[in-house]
């Protein structure tokens, strides 16, 4: 790639001139400033000190230097620090010609370190996916894709979280009110059967708690004497003596709603290679908090309960186990996170959870580490911004979340509304608008996830997200079916076949075909930085980038209507290497494009 030719030869001139040894890869270029002439600048600042001399006297030394030693740069110019190179336009023809049929193009090699475990999505089995889901499972999804681009085994988890008083609630409000419909009884998908009596759950606790009050007693002792909640703290501890009644519910519940995350996992295109139950974690938690209680690193509290003190951290004390032995999420946190490590033989354990968790994943590193588990250091909490609508935020206890289910089906309705009205399923068979309606839909809901960075809070507005213009997945999803279009075209009418065909080196390209080349030339650093950071909103900056500069160029330019035959067939196959970068960015933010539109 020509970063790392121009790397290579700014590395030689650092030595040359200053004797500075510096690794290329740290040498950092930029494409220059629209502004400014040249291709790329090098900012030389870093070099000032050691070189003794003003910083446009290095950026002048540099780029005689670096000219000398490459003959793909023609030229340069300083202005104050930063160094601008131009880069042999000829250059660019031997890129395009080399890479357009590269299947490895902007992917990293394959590294032999352990496989890294990102775990992601981690459902309650007590209600429905929301939106929050969405951004969870889209996020994760895409950062693991980042990671194998960049070379590295990857393995998707998921951890369900089947146990505790807020299953209790839904298992009891379904005893007391359900009359014993089921999702075959009632048509309606398990998980949302479910989370329908977990607000079922939440309403009855309210009126209990205000007929308490009313009769003299403390809101908060009435949060605590409400018999349901009573009832669902007793089956919980029912729960983990294993009695025979409460597991059989237990599972048969638990089973309608993993039909119905299978369901909604399906349809959103998410998968994972294993997927741990905290039921089966837990107990491993437990052994674990034992063995901390023997070593002194936790203490237990008159009434029976475990703790540890982090006060020494900057962190609080922190509950392990209650009084009555059941167990908090941290005690099951703590199981799985042995458990995966074990499993996968992995000292990089990365959680996609949301930033309201920040303070849980410290104290679960700070535990581990005391615990003597040294690959804890390298535990990553990946925290995301929570989502928002126009109205505001949402609340799975009184039932004003927007379930997963409910929102693709309205992408997917409000994408076949914009395409019939926009005739993009004009020519196409039933079952291939449908095809192409769900591709859109997810495409929108996707795109416009993931393009925001991950710790920021997001609104998400449907409508805006399905738009065929501006920064959004159909509108890149349009670009690449036009891209199809042309060269379906090309192959039938012109017999160019981009795949097969070859560049003439001799060509002189316009500034709109190199401008396109130079931007689709960064794509392995945008992979790369993606990766290092765990942002698909880079990919998705990038790929938006690169859709609008294509129609820049399509807009611009003639390609199969010019009369030359090798320059017809340079941006024919510029169009193809185009829409192969747009398909493998797409890829990575786990959207389809479609070939017609």
């Amino acid at each position: 790639m020509i970063q790392q030719i121009l790397q290579q030869s700014i590395s030689k001139a650092l030595k040359e001139l200053y004797n500075i040894e510096t690794e290329e890869k740290n040498i950092v270029l930029q494409p220059t400033k629209k502004e400014f002439e040249g291709d790329y600048t090098l900012v030389v600042f870093p070099y000032v000190k050691i070189a003794k001399k003003s910083p446009e006297m290095v950026a002048k030394e540099i780029g005689e230097k670096a000219k000398e030693l490459s003959d793909i740069i023609t030229g340069f110019n300083v202005i104050k620090g930063f160094l601008n190179f131009s880069v042999n336009k000829s250059y660019w023809n031997t890129f395009l010609d080399k890479n357009k049929c590269n299947e490895t193009f902007g992917y990293g090699e394959k590294k032999n370190d352990s496989p890294i475990v990102i775990e992601y999505s981690s459902p309650n089995t007590n209600k429905p996916l929301h939106l929050g889901h969405i951004r969870n499972n889209l996020l994760g999804w895409s950062v693991a894709e980042i990671l194998k681009a960049n070379g590295y085994t990857v393995k998707k988890v998921n951890l369900v979280n089947d146990r505790g008083v807020h299953i209790c609630k839904s298992m009891v409000a379904w005893l007391r009110y359900s009359n014993g419909e089921t999702p075959e009884t009632c048509g309606e998908k398990g998980d949302h059967l479910v989370g329908k009596y977990y607000v079922v759950f939440d309403k009855e606790y309210k009126k209990e708690i205000a007929e308490l009050v009313a009769k003299g007693m403390t809101e908060e002792e009435a949060k605590k004497q409400a018999p349901i909640m009573v009832e669902a703290q007793n089956m919980l501890v029912k729960w983990e003596n294993k009695d025979s009644e409460v597991r059989t519910l237990w599972e048969k519940m638990n089973s309608w709603v993993y039909a119905g995350f299978d369901a909604t996992y399906k349809r959103l295109g998410i998968d994972f290679d294993k997927i741990y139950y905290e039921s089966n974690t837990y107990l491993l938690g437990k052994e674990l908090v034992q063995e901390g209680l023997e070593k002194g690193v936790f203490y237990k509290r008159e009434d029976g309960s475990v703790w540890i003190d982090l006060t020494d951290e900057g962190l609080d004390e922190k509950l392990l186990l209650r009084k009555d032995g059941t167990s908090v999420y941290m005690t099951q946190d703590l199981g799985t996170a042995c458990l995966r490590h074990n499993d996968f033989s992995s000292d990089r354990l990365i959680y996609v959870v949301g930033n309201e968790q920040i303070y849980h994943f410290q104290v679960l590193k700070k535990v581990m580490e005391r615990l003597g588990f040294e690959w804890a250091k390298d535990l990553y909490h990946l925290s995301y911004g929570m989502v928002e609508l126009p109205n505001g935020k949402m609340k799975s206890r009184e039932g004003t979340v927007v379930d997963a289910d409910d929102l693709m089906e309205a992408m997917y309705n409000e994408a076949k509304e914009i395409s019939i009205s926009h005739g993009k399923n004009k020519d196409l068979e039933e079952q291939e608008a449908d095809k192409l309606y769900n591709t859109l839909a997810l495409g929108a809901l996707k795109y416009f996830m993931l393009k925001v960075d991950p710790s920021k809070t997001m609104l998400f507005n449907p409508k805006e997200s399905i738009d065929f213009n501006g920064n959004t997945g159909p509108f890149i999803q349009y670009t690449y079916a036009r891209i199809c279009s042309i060269i379906r075209k090309a192959k039938e009418e012109k017999n160019i076949d981009a795949a097969l065909s070859n560049i003439d080196m001799n060509i002189e390209l316009s500034d709109k075909e190199t401008e396109l080349l130079k931007t689709i030339s960064t794509f392995p650093n945008v992979v790369k930085e993606a990766g290092k950071n765990y942002s698909p909103s880079l990919i998705a900056n990038f790929v938006y980038a690169l859709a609008k500069q294509f129609n820049a160029f399509y807009q611009d330019t003639s390609i199969l209507k010019e009369e030359n035959e090798n320059i017809m067939k340079e941006r024919v196959c510029l169009t193809y290497f185009t829409g192969e970068v747009i398909k493998k960015a797409m890829h990575l933010l786990g959207i389809d494009v479609p070939q017609r539109m």
